[in-house]
């Protein structure tokens, strides 16, 4: 009646979890998601999702794919994709990202380094474009100097 299915079934990742009221010291390296809602010191490195959650406070680097900040953070945070830091995350230290969302009440104190994606490509009419731009920009800019020694002088 049923025919058996000749395909294997992968199975799906294991998410890493360190649950509430859990405390951890060390380095975190893993092909899964993680997801940390207790207490973390060290690093964590992933190439996929590490999610802190909002009862979580790391004190750790942190590289990985995507992060989703809750809870709290203190060091870095490096993300080839997107960090998206909810109202009650806060992360205090520096962070390198492609993307960036930082919704209304969450807090980043540190500094933000923006990097392009890999896909994106200046082509030689792209700089050519540029250059006409900057001389516009470049005589924009004399123009309001000007204007501004005038009204000072």
């Amino acid at each position: 009646m049923f025919k058996e299915s000749k395909k294997k079934l992968s199975a799906p990742a294991m998410d890493t979890l360190l649950a509430n009221g859990t405390s951890f010291e060390g380095t975190v390296e893993a092909e899964a998601n993680i997801r940390i809602d207790g207490h973390f010191q060290g690093d964590i490195r992933s190439t996929r999702t590490v999610v802190i959650g909002e009862s979580a406070v790391v004190r750790s680097d942190i590289i990985a794919q995507d992060v989703i900040l809750a809870g709290k953070v203190f060091g870095s945070i490096t993300t080839e994709g997107r960090l998206t830091i909810t109202p009650t995350g806060e992360l205090y230290g520096n962070t390198a990202t492609t993307a960036l969302v930082i919704s209304e009440g969450g807090i980043l104190d540190g500094t933000i380094q923006m990097n392009r994606t890999k896909d994106v490509e200046l082509s030689t009419s792209t700089d050519e474009s540029n250059d006409e731009t900057q001389s516009s920009f470049s005589k924009n800019k004399e123009d309001s100097q000007a204007a501004l020694q005038s009204e000072a002088g």
